[in-house]
């Protein structure tokens, strides 16, 4: 076993797992497992690249706070990262999100400021860049910053090239949500394993790309208002209620073969598959993945190799519908387990 001078070397270098159960015969169905990263998602590398390319550039002073929008994992990312490098770290974020995420990132050592479920991540946003600017503190900017991207062109694409080296990768299927992962690898897939097709999911309530409209923009790249043919959708993390700048770029980029709408029953019935018939435990965004690699499998020729992204760990879903069919008590079946035996009876 290597030793780690910190937590943030372990970031990164996550495996790829062969889906066995549900992939359909004649298809070879990997997945990259982001929850192997240190606090459970794939958003731990943007925290990390976006903080050091801050220090490197100059940008994040010594002791500065750190603020940021967040629906959650970039928020746990950055707050591992701004423990362990000593930086206090402010977040916003909508208060429709689950529980156990803003839990999370208090327990290591954030603040965490919601704003309004009406205002969605528009909302957040404009939250951050007003606190930034009134403080005077380091903005991150997950959905613009470049260091996201090139973080993962460094990383998550390095890995994904070495781990199919020799052999053809013939799909790669991602969500977005900043879009971060999705124009950091595919440029680099696009350059170095081009037979590979590119394959981007959105939930089917907030098809933004298959909309075909464009996202209104400030000079920086930020969004000016929300997108038109946004609505709610339960995949926390992915597509929110604007085309991120990264993302826009990568459709810029032409590197996108197919963009399969999913549904949000679909999303979470997968994840549940996962975890039942694969053992791995990941959330909705991750079953939306899977689903949309199945649609792939589905029509893929005989012998074909698709791998998908699986963002982050179920365990960041406990308070949503993820989780609603899941009892804490016991089920009768439970029961009459229990009273087979003599012993640890409870009363009727």
């Amino acid at each position: 076993m290597a030793k780690f001078r910190s937590i943030l070397e372990t970031v990164g270098n996550t495996p790829v797992v062969r889906i066995n159960k549900l992939a359909p015969r004649g298809v070879n169905l990997y997945a990259k497992i982001e929850a192997f990263n240190p606090l459970g998602s794939v958003k731990d590398r943007l925290a990390l690249g976006v903080i050091e390319a801050a220090e490197q550039s100059g940008e994040l002073k010594p002791g500065q706070t750190v603020i940021e929008a967040t629906s959650g994992n970039t928020g746990i990312g950055l707050a591992m990262v701004c423990a362990q490098k000593g930086y206090p770290l402010v977040v916003t974020m909508a208060e429709q999100f689950s529980v156990e995420r803003r839990r999370l990132m208090r327990f290591l050592g954030a603040k965490v400021v919601l704003t309004p479920a009406a205002g969605r991540a528009m909302g957040m946003v404009a939250k951050a860049v007003e606190l930034a600017r009134t403080h005077g503190w380091f903005l991150t900017r997950q959905f613009e910053n470049e260091a996201n991207a090139d973080f993962h062109s460094r990383t998550t694409a390095r890995e994904i090239v070495a781990d199919f080296k020799g052999e053809r990768l013939d799909y790669w299927v991602t969500g977005y949500g900043t879009g971060g992962t999705l124009k950091g690898v595919s440029r680099v897939l696009a350059k170095e394993m081009p037979e590979t097709k590119i394959i981007v999911c959105e939930p089917e309530d907030a098809q933004l790309l298959g909309s075909g409209l464009e996202q209104a923009r400030h000079a920086d790249g930020s969004a000016v208002a929300a997108h038109p043919a946004f609505k709610s959708h339960p995949m926390q993390g992915w597509t929110p209620d604007f085309i991120p700048k990264l993302t826009a770029d990568a459709v810029a980029m032409g590197v996108i073969d197919r963009l399969i709408p999913i549904k949000g029953a679909d999303a979470i019935r997968c994840a549940g598959e996962l975890a039942r018939q694969e053992g791995i435990f990941v959330g909705i965004t991750a079953g939306a993945t899977l689903a949309g690699a199945l649609e792939v499998c589905a029509q893929a020729p005989a012998d074909a190799t698709v791998l998908c992204m699986l963002p982050d760990t179920g365990e960041r879903y406990l308070s949503t519908p993820l989780f609603a069919d899941v009892p804490t008590d016991m089920t009768p079946e439970e029961q009459a387990i229990s009273r087979s035996t003599p012993s640890a009876q409870f009363p009727a």
